[in-house]
């Protein structure tokens, strides 16, 4: 491969999945920088709990390693390579088994460059969100949780286009980066095509669909019901804007804010439980920063306050979907 390439050369960016996107990011990654390495449970050998190192190891010989059953044990070498110079990125099989390792990462890992000096780049690779039949286990969204923490940057991409430019910008920063990738869409989304440069940085917030009546903040899987239920909307006459913010932590206020003052009215929507969290934090800041823009209360809307169930019909009614969403915008617009 070429090192200045985008990729191996027999890859085909008219087709790509947002897992494809995932993988082909950690390779240009490993190709162009030889300090990145990748470290995590059977990534190697067997490519990964979803694929996302498929070839990767005989591509990249001794710089894709498997790691020992010890989420512990894996953040906390890595804090030590990457505060002697090395760039590790990290896959954790689940999201949820990143808790395990939380101590590393949020007392270690996210302080050592304010009481050290010395930066902590690491990349931990976070597979979330719910999908049927996952359970409590294997189902959770902890963007919340980690954005909590100062010195720590966390990244939510809804996009193929996203999946693949900002890993690639989270290798480059000098904090520790949680890149939290929604499994269900690694195989569900694709792209025709992906640009050759990134469109908008990490850290800015992106309005895919610009409205009128109502606005619509969200991240992750949640972009999309956000987009069919607005497509739902817009044949009953409403126009609905959606805003995907892309980076929780931090969070582009300024876009939300610009977003809100075009609708005066606000939905902020996340996977994730309901308490506390991203959604409440959007709202908090708009009501601060923007209550003179408001034409009514702004509302939020997550998954249920109880642990994820298995069945699928059970899950399906626990998070939101497009219809829920379109009915919670219903009862917005006619506050």
């Amino acid at each position: 491969m070429d090192r200045k390439g985008q990729g191996s050369p027999e890859f085909n960016f008219m087709a790509i999945t947002y897992l494809e996107a995932i993988r082909e990011a950690q390779a240009k990654a490993l190709a162009e920088n030889d300090s990145v390495y990748i470290y995590g449970q059977d990534v190697a050998n067997f490519g990964g709990a979803f694929k996302a190192t498929k070839n990767l190891a005989e591509r990249f010989p001794g710089r894709v390693v498997d790691a020992p059953i010890s989420e512990d044990a894996i953040i906390g070498s890595a804090i030590g390579a990457a505060i002697e110079g090395m760039r590790p990125i990290i896959e954790m099989q689940f999201a949820d088994f990143s808790s395990i390792a939380f101590s590393q990462i949020v007392n270690n890992a996210a302080t050592h460059y304010f009481r050290t000096g010395v930066p902590c780049p690491i990349v931990i690779r976070l597979p979330s969100g719910g999908t049927e039949g996952s359970g409590p286990f294997h189902s959770q969204c902890l963007e919340s949780i980690y954005s909590h923490y100062p010195g720590v940057v966390v990244m939510t991409p809804a996009t193929v286009e996203d999946a693949y430019w900002m890993l690639l910008e989270a290798v480059e920063i000098d904090d520790p980066v949680i890149f939290c990738e929604h499994k269900f869409l690694y195989y569900h989304l694709k792209a025709d095509s992906l640009p050759e440069t990134p469109t908008l940085p990490a850290g800015n917030a992106r309005v895919l669909k610009i409205g009128r009546h109502a606005s619509i903040v969200t991240y992750g899987a949640m972009v999309h019901e956000s987009l069919k239920a607005a497509q739902e909307l817009a044949t009953e006459g409403w126009d609905i804007e959606v805003v995907d913010l892309r980076t929780v932590k931090p969070i582009d206020t300024d876009t939300v804010l610009g977003s809100v003052a075009r609708t005066g009215r606000l939905l902020c929507l996340g996977e994730g439980f309901p308490w506390g969290g991203v959604t409440a934090e959007v709202i908090a800041r708009v009501v601060a920063d923007g209550f003179h823009l408001l034409d009514a209360p702004p509302l939020r809307m997550n998954s249920r306050d109880t642990p994820i169930p298995y069945h699928p019909n059970l899950w399906k009614a626990y998070r939101p979907t497009s219809n829920s969403i379109a009915e919670t915008v219903r009862g917005l617009l006619h506050l």
